[in-house]
């Protein structure tokens, strides 16, 4: 199995997918005249928009659910495992693949709005959405729903509750050892498992509503708690910070651990951790209640600094600072002798793509309670990025649902993605975070060529961007007419607009 995951993903994975989404992200930053800048002030006042409704959560929710999904055990783990494979220069490309990816994240976000619709009482919207309604491809349409059901629904959930697991086990030890059909399993990790579980079925159970009153408290809580203690080991250590960011910018241009390697890693845990270009985000960011796209793709692309240039710098930092890592081969295996070490700073024996890198760091300055921390920093991390996955996975099948009738598939991904938590929470296995990879590329591969071909049919994202500058400049009020403005298949927009001129003329009379 471990060989066959390695194998697909050497083929989605190769150098092709990494300068697609590089290439993506600078095509986007030109073209929007870099927005994810000229706009960072807006995007800041568009944060706290409040416009809750029946039908669609606020955009500060819509952040929240986005940012579940952003924030997870890859801003942890993931961080560790480029810098692991990729050395400190990976870091470098983590904030290049998410200053350019804020622009891409801009675009699907925005075309998540603009092509979004109302089914079952609630707004729902994402690639499978646009690519049927702009460039009229059921099939792409379909190939990325099931892509993102067997992504999010099966792939994904297990790199999470497998992190959990490993976290657990370092804060408080296996326990009393259970004979299952995985092997052994410590009693604790069960517990854990136990927990995940129960919480997990009355939150996905209750819809996006309940998932983002959930995330909207705990995200914004956790991620900041996380930073705070990023900053005080880094004034703790401030005469080491200038070193550091050299290593980080002189590395990624050397040939220590492969200039390759850096670049791959880099852009490889960087989308697995911004999302940027992925296609998941939309899906959040059609759910909310605007009265612009623009505005919500401004505010996902922010979600995308909000992840990598805070977060996972405050990982990468803490890593660092500490020398609490190790640079190796992706074969190293500390039991056969095979690959080899180039940067040995702790035993060999750690396992890279996990916490421990974080946790021996936040150790190495708070003692015991740096390494409870992290664990459950990952508890919660790991869990609202399941939440994520877990609405996801119900969007596409929710889209699906027009061609296949029935309430039996939304029951049956639920009960598999329950099942893939347990699945990774109780399996060691090294290819959990390979089989992850795996539907990370897919959904990357189907929505960037996507997206791309997009524009060079309509240019929606872009058309939204000018109208919206031009109403602000104008000083408001912010509508949107998308036949205004040639867009075509904006049903829900174009309903909302004769509704609100309707509203209007009665009330006039």
């Amino acid at each position: 199995m471990e060989a066959l995951v390695s194998t697909v993903n050497s083929i989605i994975w190769s150098p092709a997918l990494i300068f697609l989404c590089l290439g993506a992200g600078l095509f986007y930053s030109v073209i929007t005249r870099f927005a994810q800048v000229r706009h960072f002030k807006e995007m800041c006042k568009l944060l706290f928009n409040s416009n809750e409704s029946d039908k669609g959560i606020s955009s500060f929710q819509a952040l929240a659910v986005s940012l579940s999904g952003r924030v997870g055990v890859g801003n942890i783990a993931g961080v560790a495992a480029a810098i692991g494979f990729g050395g400190p220069g990976a870091v470098f490309w983590m904030w290049v693949v998410a200053f350019l990816g804020a622009s891409t994240a801009y675009a699907e976000s925005t075309l998540g709005q603009v092509y979004k619709v109302e089914e079952d009482g609630q707004y729902r919207g994402g690639p499978a959405y646009y690519f049927e309604r702009c460039l009229g491809q059921k099939w792409l349409a379909i190939l990325f729903a099931v892509s993102a059901i067997i992504a999010c629904g099966v792939f994904l959930p297990g790199v999470q509750a497998n992190a959990v697991g490993n976290a657990f086990t370092q804060v408080f030890g296996e326990g009393n050892m259970v004979v299952t059909s995985f092997g052994e399993v410590g009693t604790f990790k069960l517990v854990a498992l136990a927990i995940i579980l129960i919480v997990l079925a009355f939150i996905i159970f209750g819809g996006i509503k309940r998932i983002a009153h959930f995330t909207q408290i705990v995200v914004p809580f956790m991620a900041l708690g996380y930073i705070v203690m990023a900053l005080i080991v880094v004034f703790l250590n401030l005469d080491k910070v200038p070193g550091i960011f050299s290593l980080i910018i002189s590395d990624a241009f050397t040939a220590q651990a492969g200039m390759g390697a850096a670049i791959g890693w880099g852009v490889k845990r960087g989308i697995y951790s911004n999302e940027a270009g992925q296609g998941t985000g939309p899906h959040a960011a059609a759910a909310a209640e605007v009265d612009h796209p623009a505005q919500q793709g401004l505010v996902q692309a922010f979600s995308v600094y909000v992840d990598t240039l805070f977060v996972c710098t405050a990982t990468a930092l803490m890593i660092l600072i500490t020398s609490q890592y190790n640079i190796q081969t992706e074969d190293f295996n500390a039991a056969t002798g095979a690959g080899s070490i180039i940067v040995q700073n702790i035993d060999a024996a750690t396992e890279v793509a996990s916490p421990a890198f974080t946790q021996m760091a936040l150790n190495n300055v708070f003692g015991q309670f740096g390494q409870a921390f992290v664990g459950v920093a990952i508890f919660f991390f790991a869990f609202t990025t399941i939440l994520a996955y877990y609405y996801i996975a119900e969007t596409n099948v929710s889209y699906l649902n027009r061609y296949f009738k029935g309430t039996i598939p939304l029951v049956a991904v639920k009960v598999v993605i329950m099942a893939m938590v347990a699945y990774g929470m109780v399996n060691s296995s090294g290819y959990i975070w390979g089989i992850g990879d795996i539907g990370v590329g897919l959904m990357a591969w189907i929505n960037i060529l996507g997206i791309l071909a997009i524009f060079f049919v309509a240019k929606p994202a872009i058309l939204c961007l000018r109208d919206y500058e031009d109403q602000k400049k104008a000083g408001g009020p912010v509508t949107f007419d998308p036949v205004k403005l040639g867009i075509k298949n904006a049903t829900f927009w174009e309903k909302r607009l004769a509704d609100q001129q309707a509203l209007k003329s009665s009330e006039s009379k």
